[in-house]
Parts: C-alpha cells; structure tokens; sequence
C-alpha cells in the first residue's frame, strides 16, 4: 500500500471539522495528516489497518487516531459490489491537538483530556462506551459552533475517563515513522502488508531496503522493541482473526494457510502467544458478541 498525505485543512476556518459520511464504501486509501481523528462507525464493516495493526471493524465501533498515524478502514467486498446494496456511513472529526492550546492542556482540570491525546498517538479503539457518549458524538453535525465546541470538549472528556480501551499500534512505530532518516521504514510496511501472505523473512526486507540481515534486524528492533518475526506474525494473525470472524465457512487450517503459516501447529502456538487463546476459542468469544465491559488492555 502506498502511503499518501491528506490536506485535511479545514475550508471554513473552524477550530475543528465534524463531516458526516454516506457512500457506498470508505475511501480506499492508506493515508495520514497531521490532524487526530475521532471516528464514530455507524454503519458497515470490513478491516481497520492503523500503523501495523490490522483488526476487524463493525458498526457502533469508535476510534481517536493521533497525528500523522496512517490508516485506512477498508470495507469488505460486498461494499465493491455494485450488483449489492450496500453503503458505509460514519462521522469524523479532525482536530489538532493545539485547538485548546498548550497552556489550557496544563490545567490540573484538562490533564485527563490532555493524557488521552497523547495516548492517541498509537490509536486507541474503545469499547463499551456508554450510548449518552455515542449520542454526543452523532449530534454534532447539527448544532450550531460554539455548542459544538463546548461538546466536543465534553466528549474529549468522556473519552479520557473510560478506561476500558484498547492501543492499536505498537509502541515505537510512529516515533521513528516520519523521521527522513528513516523513510525506509516506508518500503518495510509496504512490503510487508502487500507480502504478509507470502513466505517473506527478514533477509527478503533487509534486501528491499539495501541493508544485511544482521543490520536489518538490529535496526528493527531498536525501533518496534521486538523481532521482525514477532512482527510479522502479530499482522499475520490479525489478518487471522479477521478471517476468523467473517469466513465462517473456511476451516482453521485453511486460514492458517491464507495467512501466511506453513504449517498449523506453528499458526496454532503463535496465535495462542499473541492474543492468548486458541483459535477455536477466539471464534467462539468474538462471533458471538463482544462484552460490553472489557478489561483496560494495551498492545504490547
């Protein structure tokens, strides 16, 4: 997936953009602006790519993303289907961090306000929230500026005392993401979100971006704080539980298969590793219905 920068400026000058969206499906565009973004899913479904993180998405689902973290809702291929009726509906806001300005984020009072931004640096998914939150956030396309500002605040607030949420990407992936010294980085996430499927290794990455295998790997960790291979099995088993949820008629083997495993005993010990359950399990707890209160859990 290419990377694209998206202007996101605001046309009307207002300190934040509220945009209520209907199409037939989400822009297909793996992109970033240096605005944050609170993302309220109302309506349709697909996979939710935001740094390395690749999960499933539904409606009712509520995201803040931090700046310059790419991203991408991609509706699953019904939504591609003119022959179908399908259509994708959501409300976006976008914002910088500084609307409120720095010396009002000190307040002892905006401090929650102000730890949740930062936290959005590695996205954040939410779960649980009370249906008093999700109803702020759908009124504001209609009520007039200041109103809106003043509820936009609320809901930053409601948003910083729940604390039943989820970080999406991993610690280190945006540090080092835009830095010029290390757009390479750019090629190894392209390389591997369109080869994750393949049996791909680090020798084949380091050779894409002109380094040895020994560097590759020393300067791979350095940045993620873990091995490529841990890496590139956490997207492997996201792409998993995706396929888990939705392919319901496809057996384990087959998706282990699809998902870039050679072999169902390793799939089988990787996924119990990273999401600790078997897939069976998983399956059974997620197709039915999410809890709707979830311990708070941060991505390693």
């Amino acid at each position: 997936m290419k990377l694209h920068l998206i202007d996101r400026r605001n046309a009307k000058l207002q300190t934040f953009a509220v945009t209520h969206n209907r199409y037939r499906h989400f822009l297909k565009l793996w992109h970033y602006h240096p605005e944050l973004e609170l993302v309220l899913i109302i309506k349709s479904s697909g996979t939710r790519f935001i740094g390395d993180s690749i999960e499933k998405f539904g409606e009712g689902e509520v995201v803040l993303i931090g700046k310059n973290l790419p991203h991408m809702w991609l509706n699953d291929n019904i939504y591609f289907d003119k022959s179908q009726y399908s259509s994708a509906e959501a409300i976006a806001i976008h914002f910088k961090k500084e609307f409120l300005g720095n010396e009002f984020l000190s307040l002892p009072e905006l401090r929650p306000i102000n730890e949740l931004l930062q936290r959005a640096e590695q996205g954040i998914k939410f779960f649980g929230l009370e249906k008093g939150a999700i109803k702020k956030i759908k009124s504001l396309p209609d009520i007039d500026p200041f109103n809106r500002m003043i509820r936009f605040i609320d809901i930053l607030n409601d948003l910083a005392l729940h604390d039943h949420y989820h970080l999406l990407a991993s610690a280190g992936y945006l540090n080092m993401f835009l830095k010029s010294e290390n757009k390479r980085l750019h090629k190894i996430y392209e390389y591997v979100y369109r080869n994750f499927k393949e049996s791909i290794g680090a020798h084949d990455v380091a050779n894409i971006i002109g380094m040895n295998a020994s560097s590759f790997s020393r300067f791979f960790k350095k940045i993620h704080r873990k091995t490529f291979t841990r890496y590139l099995n956490e997207i492997r088993i996201g792409y998993a539980c995706k396929q888990l949820l939705e392919e319901k008629q496809k057996n384990i083997a087959d998706i282990a298969y699809e998902s870039g495993f050679n072999n169902i005993s390793n799939f089988n010990r990787q996924f119990k590793l990273i999401m600790g359950q078997s897939p069976s399990a998983y399956t059974q707890k997620y197709s039915q219905n999410i809890p709707r209160r979830q311990k708070k859990y941060h991505r390693r």
